[in-house]
């Protein structure tokens, strides 16, 4: 099985599947609506290409696909994201697992080709790069491919790039716009584990720091959630004038960037851009600010100019201490996504509801082959529906049912004052 993964230590192994017991302890949607698929044959036989994190839920998601008939091959979705023990107890398993923690950007792409060497029927993606990669260097893949799967905002940016320009060469479920997915992940899950990164990598006390928060979207408002109720003040900056809106009535002061940079002790980006915190802002920063990202690709920060500029000493596993100017500043996981490189990612709960979404965009891509335009489509409200009460019913929870008197109410419009 040797020449079917490369990864960091077959050795690990053991340690990684009690990671995975754990992780499958928590999810409990994804249990479920695997029992509930198992019912049909949806999945037999077809080969699955994926580059996520490969963290213990994804192997919960990869390990539920195989037990549904689905073979897979997966590599990691960042440099850094990767649980070494996670992917030897995958390799372990059988699964076709290219990944390590840690790994140089040529060794990055090798892994995506050998994933795509698979030649997957279905590609699922966080952050695009394989669709990337199938529609520039690997073309020939497209014989095979018949949809995919994308997880992340940064992703659909890219995606809705592509779609633009008209090059999007099959279909693609925006599994990141469920409203299942991107509540519960984004605002929920984001918001938990980027703070979970920042105090791994630091051990700083939140309380009285004032937090600069860059980008308002749904992560964003997450992370200043989370924030604020560690005691932090919290500084939004935004470019969209609504957003901006929302974090103003959301109790945050709102500035630019320019200002933000003289005030803040941690700053954190989540924008989905690059140069969100470039050099001139880092010139403005007290000693000792502290930055990182918990967008999914490190260009939010203008780090390779700080580097150039500085002297470089790394503090801790995940700390960089960066001397410029008289002065000196902390960059956390070298910029690339704090909660996922200094930490574990979102809780397994979290991750239930994104693989549930998942799983049921690869059933529509399969059950609709062929069918399907060559554009992003985002799987109905049912779908967000099902998965809800999956895991409502799992958690215990009941709610009310309308009355047949309401439904009539609801479906009509003669009824009035």
């Amino acid at each position: 099985m040797e020449e079917n993964y490369s990864i960091a230590d077959i050795n690990l192994a053991e340690t990684g599947e009690k990671q995975i017991t754990l992780a499958r302890e928590q999810m409990v949607g994804l249990v479920e609506l695997k029992k509930e698929l198992a019912k049909k044959d949806t999945f037999k036989n077809v080969r699955i290409g994926m580059a996520l994190h490969v963290t213990k839920e994804t192997a919960v998601l990869v390990e539920s696909l195989v037990e549904l008939g689905a073979q897979i091959a997966i590599t990691g979705c960042n440099p850094l994201s990767t649980q070494d023990d996670v992917a030897a107890a995958l390799a372990k398993k059988g699964v076709r697992v290219y990944a390590k923690k840690g790994v140089s950007v040529d060794e990055y792409y090798e892994q995506l080709n050998k994933v795509l060497d698979f030649e997957p029927h279905i590609t699922i993606d966080d952050g695009c790069d394989l669709v990337n990669l199938v529609h520039t260097k690997r073309k020939d893949c497209l014989n095979t491919i018949i949809g995919g799967c994308e997880e992340t905002t940064t992703g659909i940016i890219r995606l809705n790039a592509m779609k633009k320009e008209g090059i999007l060469k099959y279909p693609v479920v925006a599994v990141n716009d469920s409203k299942t997915k991107h509540m519960v992940d984004n605002y929920y899950g984001t918001g938990q584990s980027t703070l979970d990164g920042i105090l791994r990598a630091t051990n700083v006390l939140i309380a009285g720091k004032t937090v600069v928060v860059c980008g308002y979207g749904d992560c964003g408002k997450g992370i200043a959630m989370r924030a604020k109720s560690f005691g932090a003040k919290v500084i939004v900056t935004e470019v969209n004038h609504f957003k901006a809106l929302q974090a103003y009535f959301d109790g945050h002061r709102v500035m630019q960037m320019k200002d933000a940079a003289k005030e803040g002790d941690i700053f954190v980006t989540v924008t989905g851009d690059k140069g969100v915190i470039r050099y001139e802002h880092m010139k403005d920063m007290k000693s000792g600010a502290i930055l990182c990202n918990s967008g999914h690709f490190d260009i939010e920060i203008e780090v390779a100019k700080l580097k150039r500029n500085s002297k470089v000493t790394k503090m801790r596993s995940f700390m960089n201490k960066y001397e410029f100017d008289n002065k000196h500043i902390y960059v956390l996981a070298e910029g690339r996504l704090v909660n996922l490189s200094a930490a574990e990612g979102h809780p397994s709960l979290v991750m239930s509801f994104s693989f549930c979404n998942q799983m049921l965009g690869c059933a529509f891509l399969i059950e609709n082959k062929g069918k399907l335009s060559n554009d992003l489509h985002v799987l109905p409200d049912e779908i967000d529906q099902k998965i809800s009460h999956i895991h409502l019913t799992a958690l215990g929870v009941e709610i009310d049912e309308l009355t047949e008197e309401q439904k009539a109410y609801l479906a009509g419009w003669e009824e009035g004052t």
